[in-house]
């Protein structure tokens, strides 16, 4: 069960991979742009740093959680979980956060927490099942 939410953790990471490529490499493509609902390019432009910087909290959360997925491998259990904790749960306060503060937003909160919720719920049960 534990390798489970491992996957799930990866997956996530992988996920938020994705996201840094599109907000910090991508943001001024139209279909970024689309994605995210900037609508001109002018606007695009104008946020352009703030998603460069958002995209890279993206990527040290995906970087946490694997670095987590590579330590439990290895058989460092603790830090590997603590990691790995530290990111996935970061990724679903995240979600958590975009859903509360925009309703229109809901779509997107679910597809950035779905994999970490359940990267989070299977490897707690997998540790306190032992």
């Amino acid at each position: 069960m534990l390798i489970v939410g491992l996957v799930f953790a990866a997956a996530a990471a992988a996920f938020h991979v994705f996201i840094f490529a599109l907000e910090s490499l991508r943001w001024t493509e139209p279909e970024t742009r689309k994605i995210f609902g900037v609508a001109s390019e002018a606007d695009a432009q104008t946020t352009k740093s703030l998603a460069f910087n958002q995209g890279f909290y993206n990527l040290f959360l995906a970087l946490a959680a694997l670095l987590g997925v590579g330590f439990v491998i290895l058989g460092l259990t603790t830090v590997g979980l603590t990691l790995m904790f530290a990111g996935t749960g970061m990724m679903l306060a995240a979600a958590l956060v975009l859903i509360l503060s925009d309703r229109t937003k809901a779509r997107a909160a679910i597809m950035q927490g779905t994999l970490p919720l359940l990267a989070v719920i299977i490897t707690a049960i997998a540790v306190s099942i032992g």
